[in-house]
This record gives C-alpha cells, sequence and structure tokens, in this order.
C-alpha cells in the first residue's frame, strides 16, 4: 500500500503541505524488552517457570495431605524438615554434575527421580503405609535441580561481558522466584481443598516435569558442560574468596524468610483469621516481585560490594514496620500494609546478593555456587521457622516479628564487616561530618559483576 501523498493547498502568499499519513513514534524498547528479544531467551524461560512454580506447591501440600490423612501437623512438619535437610546435602552435588556434564544430561533424569518421590510419597499416604515410608519418600525428591539457578547460568552464558542486561535478568529472575512463592501456596491449597488432598502434589508433579523437560529441550541456550577438569582446576565455591561470608548472608536472610512466615500465621490465627495468612505472605511476596521489576530498570553505577550493605541496612529498617504495626494496633489489615513495605526490600537485596555470587564463584562452577547460597537460605528459613515458632509460642506472636528483625541485623553486621570500605561509607553518612568528610579511593579497582572471577596464578 502506497503512502498517502501530502495534500497542497494555499494560503495567502504561503504553499501549506498537510500531510494525512499515519504517524509512527518510534520509542527504544525497555530493558526487559531487549532482555526477550534474545534468541531461545522466551522458550526457556517459560519452561523454567512452569518448573519454578511447583517449588512453592510441595511443601504445602505434604503438610495438608499428611495432616489430613494421619491427623498429626507434628509428622506432616517432621517430614518436610527432612525433605528440607536432604535437600541442603543433595543439591549441591546435584549441581556439581549439572556443570560438569551439562543441565539437559542431568536435571531430566534427577527430576524424573525427584518426581518419582513425590508420587511414591501420594501413594504411600493414600494407603496407609507405616510412617517411616513417607520420610523416605519425601528425602527422594531432594534431587529437584535448582531450576532458578538453571536459568540465571543460563543468562550470565547469554550476556557474558552486557553487565547492564545481567542485572535487568537477574532482576527478572528474582520477582520469578517471589512470584512463584507466592502463587504456589496458594495453588497448592485450593488444589488440596477443593478436590482431594493429594491433588496439589500430583499437579506439581506434572507442572515439574513438564517444566523442565521443555527447559532443557531448548539446547541452543544450554551452557557448555565444563567437564572433570573444571573441578580439578577450579577452587570449591564455598572455598572462593567472599563465599564464606555471601553464605553466612544468606543463612541470616533465610531466617528473615522463616521467622516472617511463622510470626504472620501465628498472628493470623491469634485473632481469628488463619486462613487469611497466606493472603497476606502473598501480598508481602507482591511487594518483593514489583520491586524486583522495578530495580532491573535501573542502571546501577559502582560494583555491587559496596550496594550490598546498603539494600541490608534498608530491609533491616523496614522490616521494623510489622513489628511495630503488631505491637501497636493488632490490626491484621495494618500488619499487612507494613509487610508489603517490608517485602519491597527483599528483591533488590537478593538480586544484589546473586549478583555478588555470580561474581566470586569460579569460573565453570555457577550452578554449584549459586545453589550453595539456595541451600544456606533452606537452612537459615528452617532455623527461623523454629526459632519463631517457639517464640510466637511461649512469648507471643507479636514478640516473634522481633526475630526477622535480629536476623537482618545479622546480615549487615556480617555484610559490613566482610566489606570494611562499605561500612566506612556508611558510617560517614550517618554522622553529622559526614557529608564534608572525603573518603579515600580504594588501593584497588572494584571488579564489576560482568568481569570473569578473578583467580590466583597458577603454575
Amino acid at each position: 500500500m502506497s503512502p498517502t501523498p501530502p495534500l497542497l493547498t494555499v494560503t495567502a502568499d504561503t504553499l501549506v503541505a498537510v500531510d494525512f499519513g499515519p504517524r509512527t513514534t518510534s520509542r527504544p524498547p525497555g530493558p526487559y524488552r531487549r532482555l526477550f528479544a534474545r534468541p531461545g531467551a522466551r522458550a526457556f524461560t517459560v519452561g523454567n517457570l512452569i518448573a519454578r512454580l511447583p517449588m512453592g506447591m510441595f511443601s504445602v501440600s505434604a503438610v495438608v495431605m499428611i495432616a489430613g490423612s494421619r491427623g498429626s501437623y507434628a509428622l506432616a512438619g517432621a517430614v518436610t524438615a527432612t525433605g528440607l535437610a536432604a535437600t541442603a546435602l543433595v543439591a549441591p552435588w546435584t549441581a556439581r554434575l549439572v556443570d560438569r556434564y551439562g543441565q539437559a544430561r542431568v536435571a531430566v533424569p534427577a527430576t524424573l527421580l525427584a518426581a518419582l518421590g513425590s508420587l511414591a510419597l501420594l501413594l504411600c499416604v493414600r494407603y496407609g503405609a507405616p510412617a517411616w515410608t513417607l520420610f523416605a519418600a519425601y528425602a527422594a525428591t531432594a534431587t529437584t535441580p535448582n531450576t532458578g539457578g538453571m536459568s540465571r547460568a543460563r543468562w550470565a552464558h547469554l550476556l557474558k561481558g552486557d553487565g547492564e542486561s545481567l542485572h535487568t535478568a537477574n532482576s527478572f529472575e528474582q520477582a520469578a522466584d517471589e512470584l512463584c512463592f507466592m502463587l504456589g501456596p496458594v495453588l497448592a491449597a485450593f488444589l488440596c481443598g477443593t478436590f482431594f488432598p493429594e491433588a496439589g502434589t500430583l499437579v506439581g508433579v506434572v507442572l515439574l516435569v513438564t517444566g523442565v523437560l521443555v527447559f532443557a529441550s531448548q539446547r541452543s541456550t544450554e551452557p557448555p558442560p565444563r567437564g572433570r577438569t573444571a573441578d580439578t582446576s577450579a577452587r570449591s565455591p564455598f572455598r572462593a574468596p567472599g563465599m564464606p561470608s555471601l553464605m553466612a548472608v544468606c543463612l541470616a536472610m533465610g531466617a528473615v524468610f522463616g521467622a516472617t512466615e511463622v510470626a504472620t500465621i501465628a498472628f493470623a490465627d491469634a485473632r481469628g483469621h488463619r486462613t487469611a495468612a497466606g493472603a497476606v505472605l502473598a501480598i508481602q511476596a507482591a511487594g518483593s516481585c514489583a520491586a524486583g521489576l522495578w530495580f532491573g530498570r535501573l542502571r546501577l553505577s559502582g560494583p555491587p560490594e559496596y550496594r550490598y550493605p546498603w539494600c541490608i541496612a534498608a530491609m533491616t529498617a523496614l522490616l521494623t514496620l510489622p513489628l511495630l504495626a503488631a505491637s501497636l494496633t493488632g490490626s491484621l489489615l495494618l500488619l499487612s500494609a507494613a509487610l508489603l513495605i517490608a517485602g519491597m526490600a527483599t528483591a533488590p537485596t537478593m538480586i544484589t546478593n546473586m549478583a555478588l555470587v555470580q561474581h566470586r564463584t569460579p569460573e565453570g562452577r555457577l550452578n554449584e555456587g549459586m545453589t550453595l547460597a539456595v541451600t544456606a537460605l533452606l537452612g537459615g528459613i528452617a532455623a527461623g521457622s523454629a526459632i519463631g515458632g517457639w517464640m510466637a509460642e511461649h512469648l507471643s506472636p507479636t514478640a516473634a516479628y522481633g526475630v526477622p528483625v535480629t536476623a537482618a541485623a545479622a546480615a549487615l553486621l556480617i555484610a559490613l564487616a566482610a566489606t570494611p570500605s562499605a561500612a566506612r561509607a556508611i558510617a560517614l553518612a550517618a554522622t553529622p561530618s559526614g557529608a564534608r568528610g572525603t573518603a579515600r579511593p580504594a588501593t584497588t579497582a572494584p571488579q564489576t559483576t560482568n568481569d570473569p572471577p578473578r583467580h590466583p596464578p597458577t603454575a
């Protein structure tokens, strides 16, 4: 179709040309649009999101299924805790195999084995098998691969050398984590309550296997396997410089999440609104998801090492809001608003944390390094849940909200001790004379997130 010619007319002594053709505006694409314009990015992301959604379904489904048939929340909690402990032991080993042999070759059989464990748990509960079989079956699900870590590894492979796009990708992945852990428990509770107690586990298994198969089939974006030589030439991720302090912070951050969840459930139950606890926690996750997407659109300057303590400091400060709302008002509605605001500091902190993990993990061990971080988070969640539950039962649900604040403050102290220059900057900002002082330049140039890890020269 040919373009519409302009209309020519004369007014007085002036020739006027009027163009009635369609107007087109060339607006530059946003960071997320540019991110998913890369070949293969959308395909592996869809598969990964399908596989990641059940991560927020399995524990809730198991508790509902076991407690409903055996009449014991203690047994249900012990079974899920056993699965968590088994995952902490097996997940790093599975991630090491993924780095060595490739995502598709390891993730698919590991997922099938975990799916068989979930189905075995379902059958054992359904047909009244002895209690010990529940522990054995749920422990078999520990081979479930870290799908979020594999997705981040693909982004790091595709965006090598593009630090700005990698920051956007990490922000999207954290927002996806929050979204899945927000929708997963709600979907599990709906399925188990509407259909039958085993429905949540059954649907979760189908989603997990389907998502991993779709994700693994996208071979064009898969990072190349490093082989056995990578295990001998690169040091263990946990022993890499700076990684122990990161793992300690992840442990404390997990305690924040675990204690907040238990305290919220106990607080809602004490006010006669136990069924609303899931919605309140979903509001907190929604705030974190929105903040993660917003954080990914920012163009950040400077290395993440200096940004990390500030993020944790903001998180620590905002976590006092739920404590104040619970102690001063006792209103579940105001507590929801406080958790929404507090959740907005979660995603930027975790995004920066994962950027540092990628930065410090030796080359060829990225899946293992990120899985170690997730394992530390899981351990912290278990500890935070236990401490928060004890506080809620022996003191009060309101007192339990002091546990997340304490855990976040501990994470801040660890981060400041690991980054002395950032600690000095925060101290200067907190003093009246800080604005007038000048900081000494660092003796070495900071490394950005898209630089390759630095190692001592080998002979």
